[in-house]
C-alpha cells in the first residue's frame, strides 16, 4: 500500500522497511501493521490534536509531572510550544507505561519506542499469525468469562500497584490472543496518585470489565474489585502478590457531625479573628501616619 505520511520518516529512517496494511482507524489514532526486517510489528499513528475526540483530557492529563520546567510553563499558557509539548507528554504516556507495565507482568503489546509521533510495538496475534481480536467480537463460555474476567482484574491490580491506572478501559481496549486478553491503548493512563478522579477511573474501568464479562457469566455483577483494590492501595497494602477476592464492606462507622460542624465553626472563629487583627493593624497604621 501506498505510505502514510506520517510512517515515511521511519522509512527513510531504516526504522520500518514497509508498511503492509491499515488494521483499524479509531478517534485517537489510526494503527497499521509493518515489516521491520524480517518480523511484522504495529505501527500506531497518533492523531494530531485538533482532530482527537478524547473527552476531558486535562482529567487524564492531572498529576502527569513535567520535569521541565519551561516545558510546564509552557504548556500552562498554551503557547504554540506548550501545546507542542504536551502533544509530546501524550503520546510519550502510552510507550512510558508500556514499558511499566510489561516490566510488572501485565500483559500489553511490547514496545519499541515512540518515533516522530508513531508507537512502534509488537503486533498481537494468535498462533496462526492472524491479527487477535478486540474483546468485543468474542464471545465465551461462562467459565471462560470467569477466567478471563479474573486476570483483568490480576492486571488491573498490578497496574495500580505501579500506580497507573488505566482510565478508558473496556471490551473496546482489549485484544485476545490464544494465551488470554491483553490490554492496548493507554495514551490517557491515569496517576493514581497524582490525579483527584484516580478512584472514579479505576471504578469505571473495573466495572466496564465486570460488566462485559458479566452476560456470560452474571455472578461477576456482584463483585466488588474497585473498591476493595482501592481500599488496600490507600492503605499501602497492595502488593504484586495481594490475592483479591471481589469483595468488600464499606466502613460502618457514622460520621460523627457534631465533631465536624464544631471543627468548622471553630476554624470560621479562627478566620474572623485573623481578620480582625488585620483590621485593626490597617486602623493603627493609618492613625499613625504624619498628616501632611
Amino acid at each position: 500500500m501506498k505510505t502514510p505520511k506520517p510512517l515515511l520518516p521511519l522509512i527513510e529512517d531504516g526504522i520500518v522497511d514497509e508498511v503492509i496494511s491499515q488494521l483499524m482507524s479509531g478517534k485517537e489514532a489510526s494503527v497499521f501493521s509493518v515489516r521491520c526486517g524480517d518480523e511484522i510489528r504495529c505501527a500506531k499513528v497518533y492523531k494530531d490534536a485538533a482532530q482527537r475526540s478524547f473527552k476531558k483530557a486535562v482529567q487524564y492529563r492531572e498529576g502527569r509531572s513535567v520535569r521541565n520546567s519551561r516545558r510546564g510553563r509552557a504548556m500552562e499558557k498554551g503557547s504554540k510550544f506548550g501545546r507542542q509539548q504536551q502533544e509530546a507528554v501524550w503520546q510519550n504516556a502510552e510507550v512510558e507505561a508500556l514499558y511499566r507495565l510489561e516490566a510488572a507482568g501485565v500483559r500489553v503489546p511490547h514496545p519499541y519506542g515512540c518515533f516522530a509521533g508513531v508507537l512502534l510495538m509488537d503486533l498481537v496475534t494468535d498462533d496462526e499469525g492472524n491479527v487477535a481480536p478486540r474483546l468485543n467480537d468474542v464471545s465465551m463460555s461462562a467459565e471462560q468469562a470467569r477466567e478471563d474476567h479474573a486476570e483483568m482484574m490480576e492486571a488491573v491490580k498490578l497496574m495500580l500497584v505501579e500506580g497507573i491506572i488505566h482510565g478508558d478501559l473496556s471490551e473496546f481496549n482489549v485484544l485476545v490472543d490464544d494465551y488470554g486478553p491483553v490490554i492496548i491503548d493507554l495514551p490517557q493512563a491515569v496517576n493514581a496518585a497524582g490525579n483527584n478522579n484516580a478512584f472514579a477511573m479505576l471504578e469505571r474501568d473495573v466495572r466496564n470489565m465486570t460488566q462485559y464479562y458479566g452476560q456470560y457469566a452474571p455472578e461477576l455483577l456482584h463483585s466488588q474489585y474497585a473498591h476493595e483494590m482501592w481500599a488496600l492501595y490507600e492503605e499501602g497494602e497492595l502488593k504484586p502478590d495481594t490475592e483479591l477476592t471481589g469483595q468488600f464492606e464499606a466502613p460502618t462507622e457514622s460520621a460523627d457531625v457534631d465533631a465536624v460542624m464544631q471543627s468548622i465553626k471553630a476554624a470560621l472563629a479562627e478566620e474572623d479573628a485573623r481578620l480582625a487583627r488585620l483590621r485593626d493593624s490597617d486602623e493603627d497604621e493609618l492613625n499613625q501616619r504624619p498628616f501632611t
